[in-house]
C-alpha cells in the first residue's frame, strides 16, 4: 500500500491479511482506513448471486502536505500503528461515500480541481471523526533503514517489485541489492524464487496443500510457471511429492 487508503465495502467481502499476519474482514457497509507503506494481501468474496464492489480514497502525500500547509498543520510522527483499521460507523462517511456515486456515471470526467476537493474533503472527514489519524495523516518520513534479513524472512511472500522491498527496507535499490548479497551471496531475484519454492515444499509435503492453494500466497503469479519453477528444482511436479 504505497499511499493512504480510505475505503468503503459497497457488497461483497474483502478479507485483508498483513505483514504481521493480522487478518481484518470487511462486509457490506463496513468503513476501513489502510496505512501506507505496509505490505497486504487480500481476497475478494462477491456477495452471494451478486458483485463485489468497494469505493476506495487513495490520500496521496502530496495531496496531504498541501493540505498541512492550506491548515497550517506541523508534522507529527507516527511509527507505531495498525495497517488496517476497522472504522466505526459514522453518518459523515456514508453521506461522503454516497456523494462519491455520481463521479463513477456514464464515464463522466472529473477535473483534478474537483477531484482534489473531493480528497480534502475526505481527509477533513477522518480528521473529524478519528483526530488521532492525524499522526498517520501527516507523517511523512520515509522508511527507516531496518534489518534486512528479519524482514525479507517475513515478507518474501508478497508480490512486490524489487524497488518497493528496498523503500520498506530504507534503502535505495542499488543499496539494498549490494546489502542483501552480502548477507545471502546471491541476487535477490533468485532468493525470492529459492525461498519460496523451500515453503512451497512444506506446505505442499508437510501441511497436505495443493499447488492451486499456495502458489498465490507464495508470491506466484501464473500456476503453470509455478509448477514449472517447482519441477525444475525439486525434480517432481507438486502433485507428485
Amino acid at each position: 500500500m504505497p499511499e493512504h487508503v480510505f475505503s468503503y465495502q459497497l457488497s461483497g467481502k474483502l478479507t485483508m491479511t498483513d505483514h504481521s499476519g493480522i487478518t481484518s474482514i470487511f462486509n457490506e457497509g463496513e468503513f476501513r482506513f489502510i496505512r501506507r507503506n505496509n505490505l497486504v494481501k487480500y481476497v475478494k468474496d462477491p456477495a452471494p448471486g451478486g458483485d463485489f464492489k468497494s469505493v476506495s480514497v487513495y490520500l496521496s502525500q502530496d495531496s496531504l502536505r498541501n493540505f498541512s500547509i492550506q491548515h497550517n498543520l506541523s508534522r507529527a510522527d507516527s511509527s507505531s500503528g495498525e495497517c488496517v483499521t476497522k472504522l466505526k460507523p459514522h453518518v459523515l462517511f456514508k453521506s461522503y461515500m454516497e456523494s462519491l456515486k455520481p463521479y463513477g456515471q456514464d464515464d463522466l470526467m472529473i477535473s483534478e480541481e474537483l477531484q482534489q476537493l473531493k480528497v480534502n474533503e475526505a481527509i477533513l472527514i477522518l480528521l473529524e471523526t478519528n483526530p488521532e489519524l492525524g499522526g498517520v495523516l501527516f507523517d511523512f518520513a520515509d522508511p527507516g533503514k531496518i534489518d534486512l534479513e528479519s524482514f525479507m524472512e517475513k515478507n518474501f511472500h508478497f508480490n512486490v517489485q524489487m524497488k518497493r522491498f528496498a523503500y520498506l527496507t530504507g534503502r535505495s535499490l542499488a543499496t539494498f541489492k549490494r546489502d542483501f548479497e552480502k548477507i545471502y551471496h546471491t541476487s535477490p531475484g533468485h532468493w525470492l524464487q529459492e525461498r519460496r519454492l523451500k515453503e512451497a515444499y512444506f506446505l505442499i509435503k508437510d501441511k497436505g496443500r495443493s499447488a492451486s492453494d499456495v502458489y498465490l500466497d507464495l508470491g506466484f503469479e501464473d500456476l503453470s510457471h509455478f509448477s514449472y519453477a517447482f519441477k525444475n528444482k525439486f525434480g517432481l511436479t507438486p502433485s507428485k511429492v
